[in-house]
């Protein structure tokens, strides 16, 4: 795969206080890469910055290779702010059309209609549920099939129908070749969308992977619990300590798996102990996040 956005060194201040230091990373075509972090942690202000929207102090944004000024910009992305607001007595249709004329593009009803807004299109936008405005504010950013869409806290304030809702719209962007770029504080959801994660924290960012590749490098130990006819318990061994019993399981800690599994299974086996159950408890996400986000970036 390609990067389709690459970020280097960004820096950006406001009234002389530095919030952005040395923000870098890459984005791959056709992948969903996500900013996670707490409110504060610099996630919207680095997508301004990539929008067009905020100039920064230093650094070197790249869209296909090339710097980009903010007039081509606009044909290669398409933007879903964290706070959008239409005129309150504008139809669905009349914001449409407007954002179809502004980016010289036909109107095709079929893009309301995939995302199940073709019944409203005659209402108001103040009659519009929350769900039906973030949808709405969507599709705006798509009329002109963008290459790149951005997605500032997609599913902030909706219901849990609302968020499910949402999350299959932007997999389907995936899924029709697009790029997406999201910030959030949601951790459940970037784990379940994103093929890549950037946390960042204080403006800086801490870690970059899959979801999978992230929780490893938060913390070197794995939970173990092996469960016998008589909660038999071995102790601590060469590659896994000894943590309780609970619930008719042992539990054990380490920080190889492999190894200390393998060595687990073998030790029951000398000791003439039938394994009837083994559970692996990896951390989510969520859990490292907030231990990442109580700790200091050097």
């Amino acid at each position: 795969m390609s990067a389709i956005l690459d970020v280097k060194d960004l820096v950006k201040s406001y009234n002389g206080k530095e919030v952005l230091h040395g923000v870098s990373f890459q984005v791959e075509k056709g992948e969903i890469f996500a900013l996670l972090g707490v409110n504060g942690a610099g996630k919207t202000t680095t997508l301004e910055c990539l929008e067009g929207l905020k100039r920064y102090d230093s650094g070197r944004i790249q869209f296909f290779n090339k710097e980009e000024n903010q007039t081509n910009l606009h044909s290669l992305i398409g933007i879903q702010l964290q706070s959008s607001v239409l005129p309150g007595n504008i139809t669905v249709y009349e914001a449409y059309r407007l954002f179809c004329l502004a980016n010289k593009v036909k109107t095709n009803k079929n893009l309301l209609e995939r995302f199940g807004l073709k019944n409203v299109i005659h209402k108001q936008y103040d009659s519009l549920s929350a769900g039906q405005k973030r949808r709405l504010h969507l599709v705006l950013a798509l009329v002109h099939n963008p290459e790149i869409v951005f997605l500032d806290e997609p599913t902030a304030g909706l219901d849990v129908e609302g968020q499910v809702a949402l999350h299959e719209e932007i997999s389907k962007l995936k899924e029709s070749g697009k790029t997406v770029l999201m910030a959030s504080h949601d951790m459940a959801e970037v784990e379940k969308l994103c093929d890549r994660i950037a946390i960042m924290k204080e403006g800086k960012i801490g870690y970059i992977g899959s979801a999978e590749e992230l929780i490893p490098a938060f913390t070197d130990t794995t939970e173990i619990a092996l469960k016998t006819e008589n909660s038999y318990e071995t102790g601590s061994l060469k590659f896994s300590e000894y943590l309780k019993r609970d619930n008719g399981y042992v539990y054990y800690k380490s920080g190889v798996l492999s190894d200390a599994l393998l060595e687990l299974l073998q030790t029951y086996k000398e000791n003439n102990q039938k394994v009837l159950d083994v559970k692996i408890n990896h951390a989510t996400l969520e859990e490292k996040f907030m231990e990442f986000s109580k700790e200091d970036l050097v």
